[in-house]
């Protein structure tokens, strides 16, 4: 056992702030399903910003950041890197719109953007399918990650640090079923500030310790590819070296992937808990900024501390195996931090993985309670007190987390296909995008955009692939639709004639539901005949002005990125050009934004 009296009491110390934020809250929590699942509404935009990067933070995250660059170095971290493209494309042209939906969940927005009893079965579905399965396979494989962490830290054996995720699963589902999004959002911004001071102090003890010498002992003691940032583009693809791509894979990277594959969390135009918090802002500008936060926090400021302990774990553990490279991250807290601090690093662990949990159990329960249990009895003609409906969500919660607790134990059986369903996702995200600016997309389009896809990667990769002699193993560290380009062009490809084909052979969405959607979100793009039927003027576009804030703002964040890393690294000259980059994008970025309809309704 590593951790002395001190520790353990700032451990319990942290665990009795979040159950007393649960209590406080309580009340708040309990008038109805809004106040329960979207804070009343009523979020600062800083808060839900902090909420959604805290959130991404899992215990785990650290780990695989140090796999990826024991294998490719810092290039490597473009497997989440090129996701920022999709991010701030959420930020400008989805996030305003998500709130002014005003809608409980996404899935609640399903039956405002369509009709029919195929739109009303398909939220159900989609309920449990998003809720249940998937929600509870994400906590058991975050679960999977903490027990390792705890095994490893703490000394203990596997059923011991189970016993240990059991009782903080159950306190997790207390504080959140008691006060909701508001205690979970607030409880985040604890938890994250908490966790990114102990990364912190555990990268500036690490680095200047004997064994790595500064920044100075670190790049003479690690070859100079490891600090290279961009990967490389040749013929094989990515090896044990500076993160390759091939000319197919670079395309996929930057013209494809970002868009047309869905992957929890990082849904295009915006989708689960990130929709979740941008529906819980005071109102579309705060939406818009929490957004742009996080999109900012994620990809520009937070990534550094990892690396930094990363690339000191290849000098301080040299010998440990690829796929126990995020073992180091954990022996470095374990070895590097002091009475004290140590406790302080591990309660921040705690605290980023309760963050992940505490929002995966409200997010899940908002959709069995509102998209399933309140659609039954509208169906019935059942009117279902509000207050009610919050027990419903409270129970549902602990629903969630017993069921989670038991995927935990059976995760390596079911983690393959949960993995081969996130990877045969190609090309749906453009129906996600689409759906918002085109009026011809009916609720057909979404559901074959959601099965053709599965279909497709398995025609790809079971049966063309092997005629070609290529594989793919989708369980590798590593991106498989990067390393195997074909089998995502291929499958986005045919996902995108399936979609466009029934698009066309099925009938549009009632004039009725088109009109009420319009009035209530006021999209651009193609709507001009929803538009003359309700007799509204055409305006000029704002499209292009939006376009230019999306490429603002990521050459905003990426060059930030690397200007923090050019600093650390002490190349100064590179620095100043990022630096001259980030100035020039964040003044085109703020003349854009305050004349655009963002800022000015």
């Amino acid at each position: 056992m590593v951790l002395e009296l001190v520790d353990w009491i700032i451990v319990v110390i942290f665990l009795g702030i979040t159950l007393y934020v649960g209590l406080k809250f309580k009340n708040k929590a309990s008038g109805s399903l809004t106040d329960f699942f979207l804070a009343g509404r009523n979020l600062p935009w800083y808060i839900a910003g902090i909420s959604m990067v805290a959130t991404t933070f899992a215990a785990d995250t650290p780990l695989w950041v140090a796999e990826v660059i024991k294998k490719n170095g810092i290039s490597g971290n473009w497997l989440w890197w090129n996701m920022l493209i999709g991010g701030m494309l959420t930020t400008f042209f989805f996030a305003k719109m998500w709130r002014k939906a005003n809608v409980l969940t996404e899935l609640e927005f399903l039956e405002l953007r369509y009709s029919g009893k195929a739109a009303k079965n398909f939220r159900k579905f989609k309920s449990v399918y998003l809720g249940i399965f998937f929600n509870t396979i994400i906590i058991g494989w975050v679960n999977a990650a903490m027990i390792k962490i705890l095994i490893i830290f703490l000394n203990i054996d596997y059923q011991t640090a189970f016993i240990y995720i059991g009782v903080l699963m159950v306190l997790i589902a207390i504080y959140s079923s008691l006060s909701g999004l508001l205690g979970v959002a607030i409880t985040d911004a604890v938890q994250f500030i908490l966790a990114m001071t102990g990364c912190l102090i555990l990268a500036v003890i690490m680095l200047n310790s004997d064994q790595v010498g500064g920044v100075v002992g670190l790049k003479e003691k690690l070859p100079a590819w490891r600090f290279d940032f961009f990967p490389t583009i040749n013929s094989t693809g990515s090896a044990i070296g500076t993160f390759g791509l091939t000319i197919g894979a670079f395309f996929s990277f930057i013209a494809v992937q970002w868009w047309a594959s869905w992957y929890p969390g990082n849904e295009p135009g915006g989708g689960g808990y990130i929709s979740q918090r941008m529906m819980s802002t005071k109102n579309e500008k705060h939406a818009v900024f929490a957004t742009l936060f996080f999109q900012i926090a994620h990809y520009a400021i937070r990534p550094w501390p990892w690396i930094i302990v990363g690339l000191c774990a290849l000098v301080v553990y040299p010998n440990l195996a690829m796929n126990e490279a995020g073992n180091g991250f954990v022996m470095a807290m374990r070895d590097f931090m002091p009475t004290g601090l140590r406790g302080l690093l591990f309660t921040a662990f705690l605290g980023a993985y309760m963050s992940t949990i505490s929002t995966q159990l409200n997010w899940g329960a908002s959709y069995l309670t509102n998209d399933l249990y309140k659609r039954n009895a509208e169906d019935k003609q059942q009117q279902v007190d509000q207050k009610k409906l919050v027990k419903v969500g409270r129970i549902f919660t602990i629903i969630i987390m017993a069921i989670a607790l038991v995927i935990t134990s059976f995760i390596d059986t079911i983690d393959g296909a949960a993995r081969f369903l996130i990877a045969s996702s190609a090309g749906l995200g453009a129906v996600l995008i689409l759906r918002w600016y085109w009026s011809r997309i009916n609720i057909w389009s979404e559901i074959s955009a959601t099965i053709a896809p599965i279909i497709g990667y398995s025609l790809s990769k079971y049966i063309i692939a092997p005629l070609f002699n290529y594989d793919i193993n989708i369980n590798e560290v590593g991106n498989d639709f990067i390393a195997n380009e074909g089998i995502l062009l291929s499958t986005t490809l045919f996902t995108t004639i399936v979609w466009l084909l029934v698009t066309f052979l099925t009938k549009p969405e009632s004039d009725e539901t088109l009109k009420k959607f319009y009035t209530q979100v006021e999209p651009e793009g193609a709507w001009n005949s929803i538009r003359e039927k309700l007799n509204i003027p055409k305006e000029s576009s704002q499209i292009p002005q939006l376009i230019i804030c999306w490429i603002s703002a990521t050459a905003l964040t990426y060059s930030t990125l690397f200007l923090i890393g050019k600093l650390l690294f002490a190349d100064y000259f590179y620095a100043i050009i990022n630096l001259i980059i980030a100035i020039v994008s964040l003044s085109i970025l703020l003349y854009f934004m305050f004349r655009t309809k963002i800022f000015n309704d």
